[in-house]
């Protein structure tokens, strides 16, 4: 199993950005994503990411807002994404003095690509959902 583990600040509030990242239909159509479905509420509740080359469907598999915690899994086999067998979680945590660490971590078996390709992957697509989260609440 390989992991990728990202570790990133915020100049902002926990619970602001634990209301960006912890939003499991916050993703939005833009550059690289075609369109989201969204079905049920809650744990369980899947969205399915159209690609330009192919859908990523995720289930939230846990979320915690007293702790500013959530877990997810790609559950499609056929996801273009280099991955299988791919859980996540996001941590949210205050610093106490008006900035957050963010941990995403993601543990997965690579697919079609070597394990470093597989994690240099995953890391960029952490580090750019927590750059959107940052560039929304910094400005």
């Amino acid at each position: 199993m390989a992991e990728a583990k990202v570790i990133e600040q915020v100049a902002a509030s926990a619970d602001e950005v634990f209301s960006k990242l912890g939003d499991f239909k916050g993703i939005e159509v833009g550059p690289g994503i075609n369109g989201v479905d969204y079905e049920g509420e809650g744990i369980g509740m899947t969205r399915a990411i159209h690609l330009p080359n192919g859908s990523v469907v995720e289930r939230l598999e846990a979320y915690d807002e007293q702790n500013r915690s959530w877990t997810y899994a790609i559950i499609n086999d056929d996801s273009p994404l280099p991955f299988s067998d791919y859980s996540a979680t996001v941590i949210v945590k205050d610093n106490g003095d008006d900035t957050t660490t963010v941990h995403w971590t993601g543990t997965f078996q690579p697919r079609g690509v070597d394990e470093a390709q597989a994690v240099k992957f995953a890391s960029a697509i952490y580090s750019n959902a927590i750059k959107g989260a940052r560039a929304a609440l910094e400005n």
